[in-house]
């Protein structure tokens, strides 16, 4: 991935990826720096959304006379919400990810301690697991059903 690329998708869409130096080691300074304004950005980013939520809702709720359009509202509005949801639960990891980068957890995988890597962390902030022992874990639930 070369540098001057913008993350394409998912959080910190707009921030570049980071420089990785052979001689640099893992989760220095920088690095934490780099993912404490990926995570912070992201966390940002969603709290606009709720609020965005809440004053749409209150805005936009009318008691239409008519039961389709007063369906449909209540609809959009289930839809938002359970959105919303997700979004809360995803500022739980947020958060979580945050203070394992205070204290110095945050990068190493919560199953064998290994580093997880800079790319895979970019492209998934919240991730506590390494891609070896996350594709174990997801061959497993697969078989279980």
């Amino acid at each position: 991935m070369c540098p001057e690329r913008l993350l394409s998708e998912g959080p910190g869409k707009t921030i570049s990826p980071y420089p990785v130096k052979s001689d640099e080691p893992f989760m220095s300074e920088p690095q934490k720096k780099h993912f404490h304004h990926i995570l912070s950005s992201w966390k940002e980013e969603l709290m606009n959304e709720v609020d965005r939520t809440v004053h749409h809702m209150k805005v936009d709720a009318a008691n239409f006379p008519d039961p389709n359009d007063r369906a449909t509202q209540e609809s959009e509005f289930s839809i938002e919400l359970r959105t919303r949801d997700r979004e809360r639960k995803l500022l739980k990891k947020i958060d979580s990810a945050l203070e394992r980068l205070d204290n110095d957890d945050y990068g190493y995988c919560d199953t064998c301690g290994t580093e997880i890597g800079i790319r895979r962390l970019e492209a998934r902030p919240t991730a506590t697991q390494c891609i070896d022992c996350k594709t174990l874990d997801e061959m497993r639930e697969r078989h279980k059903y």
